[in-house]
């Protein structure tokens, strides 16, 4: 597959905040547009965790191949290059067979990751410095550690808060092995992709987004999150593992653990999520490559892909 804006290959990018449709419109454009999906959604990637997820159904993908989806195990180590590497490598494959691939999910560093020229090559990981900083929470408390962050690399300490240990750990980890902030492996050649890019961001009204994150936790209670979470952790699966502090997990957790009643975890649920939603615009909108499509503008979901497979008819052609 070739484009008329020269060699480069090309990749439609559906994304935008969580609850506006980006899954379904991305499988009917790739159902009109004989595409297929990869997923640039951190938490699709883990297996078992399905409800709290919102991973698309069977049903829902309507027979589209979806790749990036239940790769990893919950308590499996990744990070954001493996994910580039192998996102990378589904584009190429989708290509080869003369497939449209089309990069749709509200995960902004996956997103960018894949698109862009971030390099994460000299980033690699150290279990023995990720074992020192855990120690050194348990012993002096997040704070201490995120100070530590600040001393030597204040500008991703301002991004992070203090007890996001996770990625806090991970950036000093970058640092100690590296003697360079975790941004400099990142970003090289900015806004300018490997990809002939078309891009498009599903927005709407607050209002509607937040009625619809509220409706979409409702139906995540419904359809058994709460016994979804109970089954993680009887496998084992412990609460401080990345996958289960994701959003929909930690919160139930906290109701299974006795920390809140359902109605507090619900509530939690809903404020963090829209918080959440937030945070991906603020992410988004900096990207000035987004054309963003208003979700209300449209009778339904099948007539935005319409219109975004439209919009893309004299971009992206077939060999």
């Amino acid at each position: 597959m070739k484009s008329f804006y020269g060699e480069a290959p090309p990749l439609l990018v559906i994304t935008g905040p969580t609850a506006t449709g980006k899954s379904s419109a991305g499988v009917m454009a790739a159902d009109i547009l004989g595409g297929e999906i990869i997923s640039a959604d951190s938490m699709l990637i883990y297996r078992h965790m399905d409800i709290g997820t919102a991973k698309p159904t069977s049903a829902e993908r309507l027979g589209i191949p979806h790749h990036m989806i239940d790769i990893a195990d919950p308590d499996q180590e990744y990070s954001v290059a493996l994910y580039q590497q192998q996102s990378r490598a589904a584009v190429k494959d989708v290509l080869q067979r003369d497939r449209l691939p089309l990069l749709v999910g509200g995960t902004g560093l996956y997103v960018n990751a894949v698109i862009d020229s971030y390099d994460f090559s000299g980033a690699g990981g150290d279990r023995s410095l990720r074992e020192k900083f855990k120690h050194e929470i348990a012993a002096s408390g997040a704070e201490s550690l995120h100070l530590k962050l600040q001393c030597v690399d204040p500008e991703t300490a301002a991004k992070l808060h203090p007890k996001d240990t996770r990625r806090v750990t991970r950036a000093l980890e970058v640092y100690y092995r590296t003697g360079m902030p975790i941004s400099s492996f990142q970003y090289k050649d900015d806004q300018k992709s490997v990809y002939n890019l078309k891009m498009f961001g599903l927005t709407m009204s607050r209002d509607l987004l937040y009625r619809r994150i509220e409706k979409r936790v409702d139906e995540m209670i419904e359809a058994g999150l709460v016994d979804e979470v109970r089954a993680l952790m009887a496998r084992g699966y412990s609460p401080e593992l990345p996958s289960m502090r994701g959003l929909g997990y930690k919160e139930i957790i906290a109701y299974l653990q006795g920390d809140l009643n359902l109605d507090q975890a619900v509530e939690l649920l809903k404020r963090n999520t829209r918080h959440f939603a937030k945070r991906q615009l603020t992410w988004f909108r900096k990207d000035t490559r987004i054309e963003w499509l208003d979700v209300e503008n449209y009778g339904n979901i099948t007539d935005l892909a319409r219109e975004i497979s439209a919009k893309i008819a004299g971009v992206f052609l077939p060999l």
